[in-house]
């Protein structure tokens, strides 16, 4: 039955749901579900993370949630413990204690009188990882997933490590989560809030320097990474990318690897949800999450089984815009992967060319230390310039490969694998590979990019340094792909072994030389049009509030001439804005700064300062929380102090100073 011809069932809505878990830890949950669930029981959706849903993702919450009980669900946004209204507090990311949490959830959701006992689990970000990791552990009421924008492996993709390159967002979310953990609860919903926040403040780690102490794919991040053990996963998984995220492998990686039922779908999509994300087209996710839940949780013989494995966006040649609203394009469905329309083809480099045939090449490629300012974020949220821009300046400072001018075009939908033989003058140090579409104006739009710590050419577990002025054979696989390139582009690689601020610089300047190599395509044989026509977006009506100050965003670049010195800048101000429902005033900003000396990678240097508020009548709360992150040749120092105000008394400060070594970074 279409969504539109659906009976809608009147939604009840509860706040602060408690949840006791086996320990006596209460759990705080804001549930919607059909009026009369309880004398018609009906299966539940958990989302489960812990960015409060008292307001973090309250617009969200209700847009999606709301939705979904009027189908027929109960929905539970479950705040995880020591966050939110909830309970406890928090050690780090996907530990035992949180996946044993939600596992006694998913438990307590399917005993109550208004489930059916069936439960299913969805979630973006976090909640994509814990819903994949929950499946792991096959709690017996969870039935299927829904799983957006989140990972299978924790070391090679993820917000700490690409490569085994140590990410700039690894600190970048470490300062993060220092400021989003340290908050309050709503002191409306609890009379012990100050205790409560206090505790947590005091117990709050850093763990930026935690993740970067784990320079290889140690047991640290096999924890919590699927792929260890794919045949772990039981239940049906649905799967959501985009290809202006950084999880944009997942989804590929799902389909090829689980042997239950498993669908993807991958857009041009930021690091949002599909009906709410740019760029543009945006679909209708929810009706598409509601067509498994409808088959997995209720077993309605609606044939999602039999849904094309792997359904893309595939993007078209266009002018770069780190603000692009829409991308063109058109949908590839294909029925499983590999996929049976995609054929290699092999390109050699040669001195300025990728070429048909193998060349004599000699090539250095050692860039300046600014090289990447034309990157992006990790994860882009938005249209604030998170995406990638033109590349024409950090490809003038790479060493670049191109095709002659394709006059068919061409379409790839896969990932690239780059095959380099290179020598290296120092230790440690990365190569960086972008695959670019070129058009005739010499505009530059990144397609696909991937990293490699020359540590861990042979074995990401048992990392090595590269042996000096020794040439070695490396392989390097770019990240997943769907692009046309229109006719008369060219196709280019450019290599360079720096990418500020994305990767954390080499502790020395290096050379690398370039003896040979070859890139690897995955070509698509191409189609007319659209093969999948997904439902338009819709959602639940938003959430009333009362804005009282604006929102304020800003990025630039300031190169200080004096001091040599180039600096990535980044602001966001959310602004200051009121629940209409209940009243509770918000405001949060945060402010980056990235500097480095192009000649100097000992000089990188990134401070974050988070400021965060909340107001509740006469109450006023709040926290800073400033992260500092620099280096040398030897290790990497990682200083934070967090304070927290009630009123105009700062009633808390701490300071956290650790240096980690740098043994494969």
């Amino acid at each position: 039955m279409d969504t539109d011809d659906r009976p809608q069932a009147a939604v009840t809505e509860t706040d602060d749901m408690g949840i006791f878990l086996p320990d006596g830890c209460r759990l705080s949950a804001r549930v919607w579900m059909p009026e009369g669930a309880t004398d018609a029981p009906v299966p539940a959706i958990l989302e489960y993370i812990p960015y409060r849903w008292r307001d973090g993702t309250a617009a969200r919450d209700a847009r999606m949630h709301r939705w979904f009980a009027a189908q027929g669900y109960a929905c539970l946004r479950v705040d995880m413990r020591g966050n939110g209204q909830s309970d406890g507090l928090m050690d780090d990311e996907y530990t035992a204690q949180e996946l044993q949490d939600a596992c006694d959830v998913i438990a307590w959701i399917a005993a109550q009188p208004w489930c059916s006992g069936a439960v299913g689990m969805m979630g973006k970000s976090w909640g994509g990882f814990n819903g994949l990791q929950t499946a792991a552990l096959r709690p017996p009421a969870l039935r299927a997933v829904v799983t957006v924008c989140s990972t299978t492996d924790r070391f090679a993709d993820d917000v700490h490590f690409k490569g085994g390159c140590l990410l700039g967002e690894n600190f970048g979310w470490g300062a993060v989560m220092l400021s989003y953990s340290s908050r309050p609860p709503d002191p409306a919903l609890r009379d012990d809030w100050r205790a409560v926040w206090l505790d947590r403040l005091r117990a709050e780690p850093f763990l930026a320097p935690r993740w970067a102490a784990h320079q290889a794919r140690d047991g640290y991040w096999r924890h919590g990474s699927v792929c260890e053990d794919w045949s772990a996963i039981a239940v049906p998984v649905l799967s959501f990318g985009g290809w202006a995220d950084g999880y944009m492998n997942t989804v590929a990686h799902l389909v090829r690897n689980l042997a239950v039922p498993v669908k993807g779908v991958v857009g041009p999509w930021v690091h949002q949800y599909a009906h709410d994300a740019v760029p543009g087209p945006a679909i209708g996710f929810l009706q598409v999450a509601l067509r498994w839940w409808d088959r997995w949780l209720k077993g309605v013989p609606n044939g999602a089984e039999d849904d094309p494995a792997y359904r893309v966006w595939m993007q078209h040649s266009a002018p770069p815009d780190a603000c692009a609203a829409h991308r063109p394009g058109h949908w590839v469905a294909e029925p499983r992967l590999p996929a049976p329309r995609v054929s290699r083809r092999m390109l050699h480099l040669a001195p300025g060319a990728l070429a048909e045939a193998p060349a004599p090449l000699d090539a250095v490629i050692a860039t300046p230390q600014h090289l990447g300012l034309a990157a992006g974020e990790y994860f882009p949220m938005g249209l604030d310039a998170e995406m990638p821009g033109d590349q024409r300046e950090d490809d003038a400072l790479s060493v670049c490969f191109d095709t002659a001018p394709l006059p068919g075009g061409l379409d790839l939908l896969g990932a690239a694998q780059l095959r380099l033989r290179l020598s290296s003058d120092r230790p440690l140090g990365f190569v960086v590979a972008r695959l670019c579409d070129v058009a005739p104006d010499g505009a530059s739009l990144r397609i696909a990019h991937g990293v490699l710590n020359l540590c861990h050419r042979d074995d990401r577990a048992a990392p090595a340094p590269m042996p000096p002025g020794e040439a070695v054979e490396v392989t390097l696989t770019l990240d997943e792909m769907a692009h046309r390139l229109a006719p008369g582009h060219r196709l280019r690689l450019a290599l360079s072994n720096s990418y500020w601020p994305f990767l954390w610089p080499a502790p020395e300047a290096a050379a690398l030389r370039l003896e040979g190599g070859s890139l690897d395509l995955p070509v698509h044989s191409g189609t007319s049009g659209d093969e999948w026509a997904p439902p338009p977006p819709v959602a639940a009506p938003d959430r009333a509030v009362i804005r009282h100050a604006p929102e304020r965003a800003a990025r630039r670049i300031e190169r200080d001439l004096i001091a040599g010195t180039v600096t990535l800048v980044i602001e966001d101000d959310a602004g200051r804005v009121e629940d209409a429902a209940h009243g509770l005033v918000t405001a949060s900003s945060v402010t980056e700064r990235w500097t480095i000396r192009p000649d100097d990678p000992a000089s990188a240097e990134a401070v974050i300062v988070w400021k965060q508020a909340l107001e509740r009548g006469d109450i006023r709360l709040s926290t800073r929380a400033e992260a500092r992150l620099s280096g040398d040749s030897r290790s990497l120092r990682h200083t934070a102090r967090l304070e927290a105000w009630e009123g105009d008394v700062r009633i808390f400060e701490r300071d956290f100073d650790e240096a980690v070594p740098r043994r494969f970074v």
